[in-house]
């Protein structure tokens, strides 16, 4: 297990913003990490008191972050910054996250990677029950080397 303040300042996401709590395990294809921040009355991605299952989605990408920031710090540098280009196949078990009791498990698993790209599968299970999945794809804004290149 990989304590939050071992990994949350590789990441942007700071304060609240920092849904995921604690990494479980990751290796070099995929990552697992919990979280109970779906049951905070401040999540700032809460909309009119109730926090909806699409936000899981975000859940991944964070996961999908960690795990770059992780492979970045462990070949000795930093992960490049990204954007979230595309979402595709999302399916969500359930309209709302925020009425449930427990963790939240968030896994992320590494289809593609490379300079200018990553493509992750991502799966957040409840209590041993999937209620959201999908695959995400990220665009890595180049380094300053990267663009003296092109």
């Amino acid at each position: 297990m990989i304590d939050k303040s071992e990994w949350a300042r590789l990441i942007p996401h700071q304060g609240l913003m920092c849904l995921l709590d604690r990494v479980i395990g990751w290796d070099e294809a995929c990552i697992h990490a919990r979280s109970a921040s779906h049951r905070r009355a401040d999540n700032p991605l809460r909309g009119d008191g109730v926090l909806r299952a699409v936000h899981l989605c975000e859940y991944g990408a964070q996961a999908m972050t960690v795990h770059g920031a992780l492979l970045a710090r462990a070949a000795g540098g930093a992960a490049a910054p990204g954007y979230l280009v595309s979402l595709r196949g999302v399916e969500l078990a359930r309209p709302r996250i925020d009425d449930l009791g427990g963790e939240l498990d968030v896994h992320a698993e590494r289809l593609l990677g490379g300079d200018g790209s990553w493509q992750y599968a991502f799966r957040i299970e409840h209590a041993g029950d999937v209620i959201g999945r999908g695959r995400a794809a990220v665009m890595l804004h180049p380094s300053p080397e990267q663009q003296a290149r092109a």
